[in-house]
């Protein structure tokens, strides 16, 4: 029964890192038409779950701004144009997070799905030592 409740505890963990994850990529999405705007990327970390247990866990580190350069845009019009006419965009890419977002969704759904297999095998473990 140990077993299963550590691996209930790992699969939240799991569904709570990514949702972290997902409402990062959110953040980067609405902001990818800000000025100075820079990409939030979040690591994750494996911590044990207890002292006795040899069992991990994950969780996220702290947010981290994506260093790649900001994207220069032309527009002569626009309040913060230098003398050139240009300033500084977001470096954040469409397609990117696109595609981070995905992932983090399917990780989520694998984790959901090993939290309610786990669930169903300890209900059905309690089931059998009622009888």
């Amino acid at each position: 029964m140990s077993d299963l409740i550590k691996t209930l505890g790992l699969s939240a963990s799991g569904m709570q890192a990514q949702a972290t994850r997902l409402r990062h990529v959110a953040e980067n999405i609405s902001n990818a038409d800000t000025p100075g705007y820079r990409r939030k990327t979040v690591p994750f970390e494996q911590v044990a779950a207890s002292q006795s247990s040899r069992a991990e866990q994950v969780r996220v580190g702290r947010v981290q701004l994506d260093p790649t350069e900001l994207r220069r845009v032309n527009d002569p019009g626009h309040p913060l144009a230098d003398e050139t006419g240009h300033y500084d965009g977001s470096n954040v890419d469409m397609v990117i997070e696109l595609a981070d977002s995905r992932q983090a969704q399917r990780s989520y759904e694998a984790n959901l799905k090993m939290f309610d297999q786990a669930r169903q095998m300890s209900s059905a473990l309690l089931d059998l030592l009622k009888r």
